[in-house]
């Protein structure tokens, strides 16, 4: 059986299906709280702001646990909209642009970080590299959401992929959180090559995704086109 690459992942689904199960009961707690998907949505990006102004200010750690957060209320604002039956159009558009917001003030914050550098002339962090990298990653994060996207205004599903968002997000806060940047900042310049890495296979394996389910439909229309051409030919 030839290799798939549209199929490969980092973390494994039966793990994701087994962590969403889990936290049912905190869902559960929110529900009877009160709290609607959107307040949760609201607090989650107060918080990844908070972690884009620690990491910008040197608190590295304290920026990683910020981020991990952020990241569990995402999780559990949907949670909250599926088992209390508020799932809204707007909550979706909601969740996706506060997401996008949250993933800028983010790596805004980690290129805050490095710019310091050139600011009080530390050299060990290579801060234009390190810039650079924030650009990328933060390129392949929109481009990997926005892929998905424009998927889904064509009609179709397309959360295939290795570095969704949770991916992302556990991948860059718990080493941080366990190491901060390492010894002259080059674990966070490892991290992020690697989020650069994997967002960037990500939106290549939705674009191959996406161009495999539409290959038909996009074969059967240009028949289709071929044939009335070649009718209005003849009738000429």
């Amino acid at each position: 059986m030839a290799f798939d690459v549209r199929r490969l992942i980092l973390l494994p689904e039966p793990l994701k299906n087994w962590f969403l199960n889990a936290i049912d009961p905190v869902a559960d707690g929110l529900m009877r709280s009160g709290l609607t998907p959107n307040r949760i949505t609201t607090l989650s990006i107060f918080v990844l702001l908070a972690s884009g102004a620690a990491f910008g200010m040197d608190h590295l750690r304290t920026g990683s646990i910020l981020l991990l957060g952020s990241g569990f209320l995402d999780l559990l604002d949907g949670k909250v909209a599926r088992r209390g039956g508020m799932s809204t159009k707007f909550g979706a558009f909601y969740d996706s642009t506060m997401d996008r917001l949250g993933e800028g003030a983010l790596f805004a914050g980690i290129g805050i970080f490095y710019t310091r550098t050139i600011i009080n002339g530390d050299g060990e962090r290579w801060p234009i590299l390190g810039l650079g990298l924030c650009f990328a990653a933060l390129t392949g994060a929109f481009l990997v959401s926005y892929t998905r996207a424009r998927a889904e205004g064509l009609g179709l599903e397309a959360k295939v992929g290795m570095a969704q968002r949770a991916e992302r997000i556990l991948f860059l806060g718990v080493p941080i959180g366990i190491f901060g940047a390492g010894q002259g900042g080059f674990l966070l310049l490892g991290i992020l090559s690697w989020l650069t890495l994997i967002s960037w296979i990500t939106v290549v394996q939705r674009i191959l995704h996406v161009e495999n389910a539409t290959r038909a439909a996009d074969a059967e229309a240009m028949q289709h086109a071929l044939t009335a051409a070649d009718r209005a030919a003849k009738g000429n």
